[in-house]
C-alpha cells in the first residue's frame, strides 16, 4: 500500500496497541473522499466507521428549513460512527466530506465484534480508546454550541480555521467562504468580512478558493478561548494519541498522489452534499 495511504497516518489507528491494530488493519478498506459527500444522513444506519487519514469531515446539524450548523469536524484525530461504541446503531447527525482527501473504512459488525472481544468486565484497548475519544468529541460539540451563541464571527472563524489546519497536511485550507459560512451558520458577507480583517492583519492569504494561514500564534491571539479549551481536553483525554502526533511529522501525513490541478477542480465545486458512492453501497 502506497506510503500516501498509510493506515497510521489516522492517530486513532496509531494509537491502538500492535496485537490491536493487526487484528483490525486486514479490514480496512481505503475509500476516496471528496467535498461534499454525504457518508451519512441524520437518521442513517451506521453500515461502517469511517477513519479519516488526509479528509476533514464536518457534523452538521440541518434545520426543517434547510439550514445547517457544524457542530464537530473530524479529521485524522478521529473516527465517524462513534454512536456504535455507546449501543447506538444509527447516525445521529449528517457527516459531509468538507476537505476533501482519503479515509478508511470498517465495517460496523466488525467493529462491534473487536469491541466485544474483551467479554465480560474486561474492555479491550479499542474501546478505551474509541470511549476517550467520543468524551472529547463531545467536548468539541459543546464548546462549538457556546462558541457560535457568545463569540463574534472573527472570533469563530479563527477557531475553525486553527482546528482545520491542526487536521491538514500543510497550513493551506481548499474551501470557500460560502462553504465556511454553510459550516458557522452564518451568512457568507460575514465571512467575507471578518477575514478581510484577518488578511490586512497579514495572518492569512486569500486566493478564490484557498485560505493559507501565515501567522498561527496571531490567529491563536484573536481566536475565543473555545479553541484551547477542547485542544486541552483532546490532550488530556487521548495522550497516546497526541504522542503519536508529535513523533509523526505532518509533511508525512500529506497526500502527494493528488495534482494542484485536482485540488483546484475539487475547491471549485458548489455547495451541494451530495449523496455519495460510499452511503449507497
Amino acid at each position: 500500500m502506497p506510503d500516501s495511504h498509510a493506515v497510521r497516518q489516522n492517530l486513532l489507528l496509531a494509537g491502538l496497541p500492535a496485537a490491536e491494530f493487526e487484528r483490525l488493519s486486514p479490514h480496512l478498506e481505503l475509500v476516496q473522499m471528496r467535498l461534499g459527500d454525504v457518508l451519512y444522513e441524520s437518521g442513517g444506519e451506521l453500515r461502517y466507521v469511517y477513519f479519516p487519514t488526509t479528509c476533514i469531515i464536518s457534523l452538521l446539524y440541518v434545520m426543517e428549513d434547510g439550514a445547517s450548523v457544524e457542530i464537530a469536524g473530524v479529521g485524522n484525530e478521529g473516527v465517524i460512527g462513534v454512536a456504535l461504541c455507546t449501543g447506538g446503531e444509527t447516525m445521529p447527525n449528517l457527516a459531509m466530506v468538507r476537505c476533501a482527501g482519503y479515509a478508511y473504512r470498517l465495517k460496523s459488525k466488525l467493529l462491534k465484534e473487536a469491541l466485544n472481544r474483551g467479554g465480560g468486565r474486561r474492555s479491550s484497548a479499542l474501546q478505551d480508546l474509541l470511549l476517550r475519544y467520543t468524551q472529547a468529541l463531545i467536548t468539541q460539540i459543546s464548546q462549538i454550541a457556546v462558541c457560535n451563541r457568545h463569540h463574534s464571527v472573527e472570533q469563530q472563524l479563527c477557531r475553525w480555521l486553527l482546528t482545520s489546519i491542526d487536521r491538514s497536511p500543510s497550513n493551506e485550507l481548499i474551501v470557500t467562504q460560502e462553504l465556511i459560512g454553510h459550516m458557522l451558520g452564518v451568512r457568507r458577507e460575514g465571512i467575507t468580512e471578518a477575514a478581510g480583517k484577518l488578511l490586512h492583519a497579514g495572518l492569512i492569504s486569500y486566493r478564490r478558493g484557498h485560505i493559507t494561514v501565515l501567522d498561527r500564534s496571531g490567529l491563536e491571539k484573536r481566536a475565543c478561548e473555545c479553541y484551547q479549551v477542547v485542544k486541552t481536553e483532546f490532550d488530556r483525554l487521548l495522550p497516546d494519541v497526541v504522542a503519536t502526533q508529535a513523533v509523526e511529522p505532518r509533511c508525512m501525513r500529506a497526500d502527494p498522489s493528488a495534482s494542484r490541478d485536482e485540488k483546484r477542480a475539487t475547491a471549485f465545486r458548489p455547495f451541494k452534499p451530495s449523496l455519495s458512492s460510499h452511503q449507497m453501497e
